[in-house]
């Protein structure tokens, strides 16, 4: 299995790891199948993303993907990363083994599912945005 350099670096250096105290939203995923667990934190000041963190109990390419997901997203708006897909991550990491998308897909779900936290919590789902949730749901099945 070939890994760009891309992905062996954000393996051997993960950027944004650990935990925010006082996150504004915390999204967890996992995959029963190959047992990766992602835990995204975000904290979030007039609606941008000001800091992002994880925690990843997975495989290089788990952490890896996680690692980018992260730096794609801090500085966005919450709508600009609610639109990160998992295609991006992994072109951002110059491609993922076939084998290995589903660590993409998992940092999307991750992203995806503490923005979730983040409008219900705060009353800021609208319709438009509850549609953007209800395709994540369909690619789950």
């Amino acid at each position: 299995m070939e890994y760009s350099k891309k992905v062996l670096d954000h393996f051997m250096n993960p950027r944004n790891v650990g935990e925010i105290e006082d996150a504004t939203a915390t999204g967890t995923v996992g995959n029963p199948i190959c047992g990766d667990i992602m835990k995204m934190y975000l904290k979030i000041e007039d609606n941008v993303i000001v800091d992002a963190k994880f925690k990843t109990f997975g495989c290089g390419s788990a952490i890896a993907t996680s690692s980018m997901a992260t730096e794609m997203i801090i500085g966005k708006t919450t709508d600009e990363a609610l639109v990160l897909t998992n295609k991006a991550v992994a072109e951002a990491l110059d491609g993922l083994p076939a084998v290995k998308m589903h660590c993409s897909v998992l940092a999307e779900q991750a992203v995806k599912k503490a923005l979730y936290d983040y409008y219900q919590r705060e009353g800021l789902m609208t319709p438009e945005r509850e549609k953007m949730f209800k395709i994540l749901d369909d690619d789950e099945h």
